[in-house]
């Protein structure tokens, strides 16, 4: 079923509550349908409107003749039309007059030739608020009553030929007496602040046309969101500003107190085969989120770059007033029956419900990995950001998994590149082997952690694919493929500077995974092929399949010895215990291989082989450093930042566990603002206890030193 966009004319009321209205056709034919008129509030001659496609097509016995009467329900309308709409608070402006006082302004909101200049567009980082000026009440406390209500409006958001813009434009209902924040203007879209994007006491919902991702909170791409406190959308769906700039959008928000369903949908009068996905829809209860009395708007803001925001007419609709009546007889009969309706819904919802667990309790038992699989699913497609795919798409998107666009072969299946059209992205699908067991676990490991992060210098999940006994995941796709690639293969050599910027980048990334999420995550296999480099050579820090979640109070963890050899802190392999220090000695590994060129772990000859570590520190206490720099950039570096480079690297490498630095203390070093570490001139040899089932005081101890280590 798809949306397709017709131009209606009202004809006449048929009855309260639903408007009669005449799609204008193909030579002078037309078409009549009924349409609730809380979804669909018509006030001028003539409107733009979306029509379900297969809902309009002959499914049931209408009449063939031209003007046949059609009983069409828009989204939701199934259930919203059956709610009688007694005493209404209601509004519609066509034109915005600045002599008006039902609309107030707030920042650089201001009335312009009918219509309202969000942002003024001679200035970055500019906020704009537009709120109704009357308080909207949205539930009755005395009865326990919630409101239905619907709003159409339109809107431009003009790109001005530009290639990057933002931020957007956003819907909002809000406590009374909401403020414009300060420093919210970018991506906050005039809504929140650093300090207030995700407290817990927050008490507003928004619908944004985001047309700037950030990163830290946004999914790749822009999109419409419905956002439940929180500055990141709880789901979303893509959406471009570009492909519609300057041109006018008409949008319905329409709330269903009975579902507790809130759905957006949008289209363009200037393209009337608009196809993408456009129609949201998200379930929540308002009363447990917002205040009895709201106030509602539009907020707007641009931030580094910038883009025109316009509002040119506004229509809200809602079921609760002030004034609201209560005792009649007709509406304990409405009452009646609506409980009727609910009993006979919530026993088939039971039904159903009984049928639903029955059958995965079976799934389940027949095979126990269906239940993390049922969990993941039920988890992410409550929540935003990665979609769910289906083998179908991923297939096509990949050209049936071809060798062609094959990028490489890991330890538990392939990775692909492919193509989305719907979203208009390049895209790596790594899939994993079928029978690979430990694959598997590692999938649901990835899925459950990365799909919460979200950090510039990690990689995006897009989605994921558990279909057809295949285990997929979907990321965004880096041309520059993988650190090791430009450090140990024929690739050209990175230039010092972007050296410089990966480990950068990768330590942000560290320090995010251990202090600034809400959890800790361990890493537990930061390498150089787990590093990917964008167009841009940023890093993002992918491959979470051995990743572990910790509170961030806790010390080393009992996790089972993981990761990849040459990378592993030595205390790590002794105990089996991951801590935020074994990440960090890895981290210190990665740094002396952007350094030096060379791998983690270096044949001598033979079966001996040397670590970077190891050799490294032997050149510093000669007072050779700089003769470990690689080869490749034949001197072109910055002295200063290279000593700086791999002198951290030892520092975060050092044996001895509680000698290394937090991730924290090495940005400071890197940046130069934070004293360089006084290292020996020999590298020392740690000391740790054998972990046995009665390890206590007396255990012995024993030495580790990575001088060599067999194959």
């Amino acid at each position: 079923m798809k949306l397709r966009s017709v131009y209606l004319e009202q004809f006449k009321l048929e009855r309260q509550g639903t408007t009669l209205v005449r799609e204008l056709g193909y030579k002078n034919t037309c078409q009549f349908y009924l349409v609730p008129s809380n979804i669909f509030p018509i006030s001028y001659s003539l409107r733009h409107a979306l029509l379900w496609e297969d809902m309009a097509k002959s499914s049931f016995p209408f009449p063939s003749s031209p003007c046949s009467l059609h009983i069409l329900y828009l989204i939701l309308s199934i259930f919203i039309c059956c709610l009688p709409f007694t005493d209404q608070l209601s509004f519609q402006i066509s034109r915005f007059d600045p002599a008006a006082t039902n609309i107030l302004y707030q920042g650089d909101a201001g009335p312009s030739f009918g219509a309202i200049e969000m942002n003024n567009v001679n200035y970055l980082c500019r906020v704009g608020r537009v709120t109704f000026a009357e308080r909207v009440r949205l539930w009755d406390s005395r009865t326990g009553k919630l409101s239905d209500f619907s709003t159409h409006f339109s809107f431009i958001i003009d790109t001005q030929g530009a290639t990057t813009y933002g931020h957007g434009i956003a819907f909002f209902l809000a406590p009374v007496g909401t403020e414009i924040p300060p420093n919210s203007s970018g991506g906050f879209l005039g809504l929140f602040n650093t300090t207030t994007r995700d407290l817990a006491n927050n008490q507003i919902v928004t619908v944004e046309f985001d047309s700037f991702p950030n990163p830290e909170w946004d999914p790749s791409f822009q999109h419409v969101g419905i956002n439940n406190n929180s500055i990141a959308s709880a789901v979303v769906t893509p959406w471009n500003a570009s492909l519609h700039s300057g041109d006018t959008a008409d949008a319905w928000i329409v709330y269903n107190s009975t579902t507790k369903n809130l759905t957006v949908f949008w289209a363009y009068l200037s393209e009337p085969g608009f196809k993408q996905n456009s129609s949201l829809s998200y379930a929540i209860d308002l009363m447990k989120v917002l205040p009895e009395w709201v106030t509602i708007g539009f907020s707007s803001a641009t931030g580094q770059y910038g883009e025109r925001h316009t509002l040119q007419t506004w229509e809200f609709r809602s079921s609760l007033d002030v004034k609201e009546i209560g005792g009649r007889t007709s509406r304990k009969i409405k009452i009646v029956a609506g409980v009727t309706v609910l009993v006979v819904v919530v026993i088939t919802g039971m039904l159903v419900a009984s049928l639903v667990v029955w059958r995965r309790k079976r799934r389940v038992k027949e095979n126990p990995e269906a239940k993390n699989l049922t969990s993941i699913n039920d988890d992410l497609e409550r929540g935003a950001g990665p979609r769910r795919f289906s083998y179908k798409d991923l297939a096509l998107a990949t050209n049936n998994f071809s060798n062609e666009r094959k990028l490489g072969e890991g330890g538990f299946g392939g990775v692909y590149r492919g193509y989305l059209n719907d979203l208009d992205m390049a895209i790596a699908v790594k899939k994993i082997s079928r029978g690979s067991k430990q694959g598997k676990k590692q999938y649901i490991t990835e899925v459950k952690v990365i799909s919460r992060l979200r950090h510039r210098n990690l990689v995006q999940l897009i989605g994921w694919c558990h279909d057809q006994e295949e285990f997929m995941l979907v990321y965004e796709f880096m041309p520059n493929g993988s650190l090791d690639l430009h450090l140990f293969r024929n690739k050209p050599p990175l230039t010092w500077a972007v050296r410089y910027k990966i480990a950068l980048g990768l330590a942000s990334a560290v320090l995010y995974l251990h202090e600034e999420w809400e959890q800790c995550v361990l890493h537990r296999d930061i390498k150089s092929s787990n590093i990917m480099l964008d167009s841009s050579f940023n890093v993002k820090l992918g491959d979470f399949g051995l990743a572990r979640l910790m509170d961030h109070e806790l010390g080393p963890q009992t996790t089972g010895l993981a990761g990849t050899f040459g990378y592993l802190a030595p205390e790590y392999i002794s105990t089996c215990k991951a801590s935020k220090e074994s990440d960090v000695y890895s981290f210190g590994v990665v740094a002396l291989e952007i350094a030096t060129g060379r791998k983690s772990v270096n044949p001598l000859g033979g079966d001996t082989q040397m670590g970077i570590v190891e050799w490294v520190w032997d050149l510093y206490g000669k007072g050779r450093l700089l003769d470990a720099v690689d080869e490749r950039l034949q001197m072109d570096f910055e002295v200063r930042q290279v000593e700086c480079l791999m002198i951290v690297g030892m520092w975060c490498a050092h044996p001895a566990r509680n000698l290394r630095p937090l991730i924290r203390q090495a940005i400071q070093v890197l940046n130069f603002e934070g004293q360089m570490p006084d290292l020996p001139p020999k590298m020392p040899v740690a000391m740790y206890h054998v972990p046995t089932p009665s390890s206590s005081a007396n255990d012995p101890l024993v030495t580790f030193s990575s001088i060599e280590m067999g194959r």
